[in-house]
């Protein structure tokens, strides 16, 4: 069954059967809305649409200085070029030269004296075709007096440490002291590179100029709102005349929640000055160069732990390559912390956090937002933990999973009420086999002087809401027509993930209606206002009970209704497939809805939805910031050549917790690309900056993201069965964007396992990340020339 185990990667999905309506039980994997489409490369994207008359072209001009001050800007060739009808600066902006989406003014939309990062807009030309506007961008005479550029994480701190962002420091009972009396003791470090999105489809908006001061614009963002806001701030003008919409993005990733707004800002303020459409698609290489990442991170750790691998006290340090601007990285860096101990209960703990100023990309929100970093610095904590006790590392990490009632607070004090580690760790290991297979493969490395194999089973305990707690509201907008047709809106934004497909079958389970009844809307600033960014994997936690709250709302109506006019009880109203029950009678849908039209009862109702329970304290470092926690298992199996640092995936099993899933189709298709793109982060995907501050990973030439022969060559992936979510969320699932990512962690220390063969397994291999075959290669030296175990006290 597809709600509980996958079929191979390569494997074929059943078609849904149109109108199945579930009650009570797990949801039915409907077919995505726009699978079809999608196929049929009939979807449409910002760049397909049907292109106003008179539209114009957006390219923007990127400093080439990572910091440095614009001594002189000559821009006359460049509107004197062929084609231009404008070219933009800072001096043409009639509102706010400020696109920082947490308030800092520190982003300002077009540099004016000083450059920042290679790469950051100075200016824009707007011309009558794409072509015309890129040739004459690259006319631009600028004359830069050079400052000291701070790149990377050791040059930020050899600098004094500047920041972006206040550090925080979350703790629990006394850490050095803890440290102190731990019986034994390692410290070490970890690096982790960062990941550029590389979303099929790159940044793109086109901007309307309509009367008295509206602005229409089409943005491929993840943060409609956030977009209106900053267009209307760059314009000096009300929200009410900007409406941002958005059918669909080619991807996202979290790359287009705060980035979107550079491009789209400027497609509007090319709109604005000309009284003309206008539209900007980022090249490839420009989008690369122009827009953050996710953090690349230092970890420091110190641990303390007893022989039987049971951990006494941490101390960890998590210092992150920001950029140049604050962005997202107070809250990226923030769940770095929050998930430093992943599934594991510290007994005495310290976290710090150093969101670092550089000169280069603002780095912003990837799907995980800081949490993939702490969950892979506490599972290296685990692996130094099992290296020096001589331990399974499964058995370290089955020792130290948090439990329900006792050892269940985290460093920041909030109690983890439902901890089910242990337990899905356990079965995918006799699932999968894992401890019958680590003892064949060490004992066929014993035999094999160059391909040697690993594996290894980590788990995920992942953070369910936004940490700044007011993003937890959502709203929707629901439409009934007297035929029986049901539109729905709502304020999240369909990336590929199926959001609106999730939203289309709520509103057929309540309704008891087929698919072809319920129908999408783009998302629009329009129809419902003050939206959340679909982000924080909570898309469909949010909007789903927004929109299950507007159809409820319209629900009793038709129940008031109908039992007055059939002359039953309420009770007796029921909605179901065939039709709706009104006692003993079978009323079909539409000639309820055209009934109640004559009868003036309203079919039409927003929706609203905010998350309880949850608070953070960022002063004390305090709260309780999740709703809920996400859970999950990875086994992974790998095989490294030593001669070339050339790997692959064998196999993988992954045992994930979707609650009650609303689309098990969906949901496994989520956990499979989430894994293939952890994986990728931690394995093939490298960002290279050289000396000068220009990225030399900008193009899918030089930047290695997975493809289809990286996927594991085994993959099954299944759905832990019967385990509705605790808490009250919608139809009690729980959320699948980001918790999958972390299932990658599992390739890293499958290759680390692989590697420590080559000293006997005495040696705790120290991998970096990402494990790149020169990575390997270096370690595999290095490994070679050790001749003791890492220091432990």
């Amino acid at each position: 069954m597809r709600d509980t185990i996958s079929a191979p990667i390569s494997g074929a999905l059943p078609d849904a059967v149109p109108g199945t309506v579930v009650t009570g039980g797990a949801s039915h994997s409907l077919r995505h809305e726009s699978a079809a489409m999608h196929v049929a490369g009939a979807a449409a994207y910002i760049d397909d649409m049907p292109e106003p008359k008179g539209l114009l072209h957006v390219v923007p001009g990127l400093s080439t200085r990572a910091h440095a001050r614009i001594v002189s800007m000559d821009l006359d060739a460049v509107r004197a070029a062929p084609g231009v009808v404008r070219v933009l600066t800072a001096a043409d902006i009639p509102g706010h030269n400020q696109v920082s989406p947490v308030g800092r003014n520190d982003e300002p939309l077009l540099a004016t004296d000083l450059v920042s990062y290679y790469g950051q807009p100075i200016f824009a030309v707007v011309a009558e075709t794409r072509l015309q506007a890129r040739h004459a961008a690259r006319l631009a005479r600028i004359e830069y007096e050079d400052l000291p550029a701070i790149l990377d994480i050791a040059q930020a701190r050899a600098a004094g440490g500047a920041m972006v962002w206040r550090p925080l420091t979350m703790q629990r009972g006394d850490a050095p002291s803890g440290l102190a009396a731990s019986p034994r003791r390692v410290a070490g470090r970890i690096t982790m590179g960062g990941q550029e999105h590389f979303y099929l489809e790159g940044q793109a908006a086109m901007a309307q100029p309509g009367e008295e001061g509206e602005m229409r614009v089409w943005s491929s963002t993840q943060h409609p709102t956030e977009t209106q806001h900053m267009v209307a701030h760059v314009l000096d003008r009300p929200s009410n005349l900007v409406t941002t919409e958005i059918r669909r993005m080619g991807g996202g990733f979290g790359g287009k929640e705060t980035q979107a707004n550079t491009p789209a800002c400027l497609a509007a303020l090319a709109a604005e000055l000309t009284g003309r459409a206008a539209k900007i698609r980022l090249d490839r290489d420009d989008d690369m160069m122009m827009t953050g990442k996710r953090h690349d991170f230092v970890v420091d750790y110190d641990v303390g732990f007893d022989d039987d691998g049971r951990i006494r006290a941490v101390d960890m340090v998590l210092a992150a390559r920001c950029g140049w601007s604050a962005d997202l990285s107070g809250p990226v860096t923030d769940r770095a912390l929050f998930h430093a101990d992943n599934a594991y209960y510290y007994p005495d703990v310290r976290l710090r956090s150093e969101p670092l100023k550089t000169n280069t990309q603002s780095n912003t929100a990837y799907r995980g937002f800081g949490g993939p970093q702490g969950i892979v610095a506490a599972e290296r904590v685990i692996e130094e933990i099992a290296f020096a006790t001589g331990l399974d590392p499964l058995d370290v990490r089955l020792r130290n999973v948090y439990g329900t009632g006792t050892r269940d607070l985290t460093p920041y004090h909030m109690t983890v009420e439902d901890s089910i580690s242990a337990d899905i760790m356990a079965k995918l290991a006799d699932d999968c086999a894992y401890r019958a297979r680590r003892a064949a493969l060490r004992a066929a490395n014993e035999g094999s002087p160059h391909i040697r194999r690993g594996i290894a089973l980590t788990p995920v305990k992942f953070g369910i809401s936004f940490t700044a707690t007011h993003y937890n509201q959502a709203g929707a907008l629901v439409h009934v027509y007297t035929d029986g047709s049901v539109q729905v809106n709502h304020g999240g934004t369909e990336m590929g993930q199926g959001l609106h497909t999730k939203m289309v079958q709520i509103a057929m389970r309540e309704f008891g209606l087929p698919a072809d009844r319920v129908r999408i809307t783009a998302t629009t600033t329009g129809k419902v206002p003050n939206t959340s960014a679909t982000a924080a994997s909570s898309g469909a936690d949010l909007n789903g009970m927004a929109v299950l709250d507007a159809v409820r709302r319209i629900k009793d109506r038709l129940v008031e209704f109908a039992a007055g006019h059939w002359g039953v009880d309420a009770a007796q109203v029921r909605f179901l497939p065939d039709g709706v029950h009104v006692g003993a009678t079978v009323v079909p849908f539409p000639d309820l809805t055209r009934a109640a039209y004559f009868a003036r009862v309203s079919m039409s109702s927003s929706g609203f939805y905010k998350t309880p329970k949850i608070s953070w304290n960022a002063e004390t470092g305090r709260g309780r910031p999740f709703f809920y926690f996400a859970y999950g298992a990875a086994c992974a199996e790998v095989a490294i050549d030593l001669l070339t640092g050339e790997t692959r995936i064998e196999q993988v099993d992954i045992l994930h917790d979707a609650g009650q899933s609303l689309n098990p189709a969906i949901d496994i298709g989520q956990i499979e690309g989430g894994f293939v793109q952890g994986a990728g982060w931690l394995t093939t995907e490298e960002l290279v900056w050289d000396a000068s501050g220009r990225l030399r990973t900008h193009a899918p030439s030089t930047y290695k993201v997975p493809a289809c022969s990286d996927r594991p060559r085994r993959f099954t992936v299944k759905l832990l069965d019967h385990a509705p979510n605790r808490e009250d969320t919608i139809f009690r699932s729980k959320a699948v964007g980001e918790p999958p990512f972390v299932h990658g962690v599992a390739v890293l220390h499958a290759i680390s396992d692989a590697l420590a063969s080559i000293d006997g397994y005495r040696t705790c291999p120290r991998l970096d990340a990402p494990a790149t075959p020169e990575t390997i290669l270096r370690t595999t030296e290095r490994m070679r020339g050790l001749a003791a175990p890492c220091p432990v006290g």
